[in-house]
């Protein structure tokens, strides 16, 4: 780490504070944690902070507010403690979200299986007792990036795209999950089946998860989702939930 973190501007629009190369669990927790400390200092200069895995923009109109300025801020900011051993953000939400592993809703859990080199049996009894937090939300509305699995899970993408997976879907390669909010193609592994809705356009907040958040997949049958699917129009899709310290 003795490179990060580095600040750079984006053109005219902002600043980018970067935690680490590549995704790692320090980086990531010093990501959340330097977001959630820059929104509660509240600069009036910044519109708007958003994040990678392992980054931070804060949207800054460098035309009225000089890059050396905000560089400065950040910089003292950055030196104020030790962002990689920070304490997570308070006010985080733990949820269990029931989920059916393999059968023809969810039909790659073998070949993840395969390819981690361990049965499915096995499989399912890791996945679903994992603990994983919300890396950050990207590429769809709503999508979260879930992680990390233990090594084992470092498996790579398929070669081949898968043409759909439907809203719900529990993905997986690079020690990561990724829980669909809509019907999309992928190169990860379909091994999981939700009815978890995390994207809620119609709702005051529209994302049901925030960065951060954990989450635990605990294994059901699919008669269990039937039920779930056809009395539940929440969108938490039966799961359960709790406020973290």
């Amino acid at each position: 780490m003795t490179d990060y973190p580095r600040i750079k501007t984006v053109g005219l629009s902002g600043v980018l504070i970067t935690f680490g190369e590549k995704m790692g669990e320090a980086a990531n927790r010093a990501t959340l944690a330097f977001r959630a400390a820059i929104d509660a200092e509240d600069w009036p200069e910044v519109r708007e902070s958003t994040m990678s895995l392992v980054s931070v923009f804060l949207l800054v109109d460098l035309v009225e507010t000089p890059a050396e300025a905000v560089i400065e801020r950040t910089g003292d900011l950055l030196a104020s403690r030790d962002w990689y051993a920070a304490p997570l953000p308070l006010g985080r939400t733990l949820w269990h979200v029931p989920t059916v592993y393999g059968t023809d809703l969810a039909p790659q859990l073998e070949e993840a299986a395969q390819v981690a080199g361990v049965d499915p049996d096995e499989a399912v009894r890791q996945i679903s007792g994992s603990r994983v937090r919300v890396l950050t939300i990207g590429f769809a509305p709503g999508q979260p990036y879930l992680g990390e699995l233990p090594e084992v899970w470092n498996i790579p993408r398929q070669q081949a795209l898968t043409k759909s997976v439907p809203a719900g879907a529990l993905v997986i390669a690079i020690k990561q999950l990724v829980l669909f909010t809509g019907a999309t193609p992928t190169g990860w592994r379909h091994i999981g089946q939700t009815a978890f809705e995390n994207f809620r356009p119609a709702a005051e907040k529209p994302f049901a998860l925030n960065p951060g958040d954990e989450l635990i997949f605990p294994a059901i049958s699919a008669a269990e989702l039937a039920t779930i699917r056809a009395k539940d129009s929440s969108g938490d899709g039966g799961a359960t939930r709790e406020v973290l310290a």
